[in-house]
């Protein structure tokens, strides 16, 4: 009885919610003594994040509280589902002195977005469906239903992660759903988000596809240095899909930086000095500044659209 009232409630909400016209967002905060970003996603959502913390620290930064809610290939459906079935299916980790730790690989929906008062969180869609607007449309209300409900910080800034087109070899099992086109699925994502941020009033929108796409285009795309572990490594991807953990992960997590950071703390990524020193990879002085220069131009121009 519990479990279905709860899902009656999120389901009333968002019709009445879509039937008033958009939902109500707020501008993300200007120098909180602590900012708190929530990432509620997927692999992907891992990707984009993984060296946000080292960033934040290499800027000098230490009053960032960041945390990653994870499903491996979740959707925005599944994440409503998980909140209405309350079950212990993701990961949750959490940087708290610029460093991640695992918090718990048991946690609820609600474990997660229940531990801080989140000041910013991150949604997105997973990628077999990022550039499929009926799935948007229909679970995207729904999702920020929830978070508007049971969120700590009433206030809280929803925000949009913009993920990235498959590699052109991508063997990917959604891949032919864009025809194993990467500027198809490329464009479709961009749509899907675009239309997204208007619809739901999500105007916050970290456009980490619109970086991986324009790094596609410099001496970057196939230089990675490749881990033994993985071997395929195209496009900025390790294996089709998943970011590169060189320049690709650098180049993401300097788009969410640019785009949560700056306007926040008033810091840019621009000459961070983090080479990626404690990972397996190098990345040098001149190849960190290229990829901090795409992001810094990626978030400079989708916000001039």
């Amino acid at each position: 009885m519990k479990r279905l009232v709860m899902i009656v409630t999120v389901l009333l909400t968002a019709v009445f919610t879509s039937a008033q016209g958009r939902f109500e967002n707020y501008p993300l905060p200007q120098n909180p003594d602590t900012l708190r970003i929530l990432a509620v996603g997927n692999s992907f959502s891992d990707d984009g994040t993984e060296y946000l913390p080292a960033l934040l620290g290499g800027a000098g930064i230490h009053n960032v509280i960041v945390g990653r809610l994870y499903i491996g290939g979740c959707s925005l459906e599944r994440h409503c589902k998980e909140y209405a079935d309350n079950t212990p299916n993701y990961v949750y980790y959490k940087s708290t002195e610029n460093r991640w730790i695992t918090v718990s690989k048991n946690a609820t929906f609600l474990d997660g977005l229940k531990d801080e008062p989140w000041d910013i969180i991150t949604i997105q869609e997973v990628s077999n469906y990022s550039g499929t607007y009926p799935n948007y449309k229909e679970w995207t209300p729904k999702l920020i239903s929830i978070i508007r409900k049971e969120a700590l910080n009433p206030r809280a800034t929803i925000a949009w992660h913009m993920t990235w087109a498959y590699a052109s070899n991508s063997s990917h099992v959604a891949f032919p759903l864009y025809d194993r086109d990467q500027d198809k699925m490329y464009n479709a994502i961009l749509n899907c988000v675009e239309n997204a941020s208007k619809d739901f009033n999500v105007p916050v929108v970290i456009p980490s596809g619109l970086a991986i796409q324009n790094a596609r285009e410099t001496r970057l795309n196939n230089d990675d240095r490749v881990n033994p572990e993985y071997t395929v490594v195209y496009q900025l991807t390790r294996d089709g899909f998943h970011l590169s953990r060189q320049y690709g992960r650098y180049i993401a997590a300097c788009t969410w930086f640019e785009t949560l950071i700056r306007p926040v703390l008033g810091k840019s990524v621009k000459g961070n000095p983090y080479l990626l020193e404690d990972t397996e990879f190098t990345i040098d002085k001149k190849d960190s500044r290229l990829c901090q220069k795409i992001a810094i131009k990626a978030v400079s121009s989708y916000y001039k659209k």
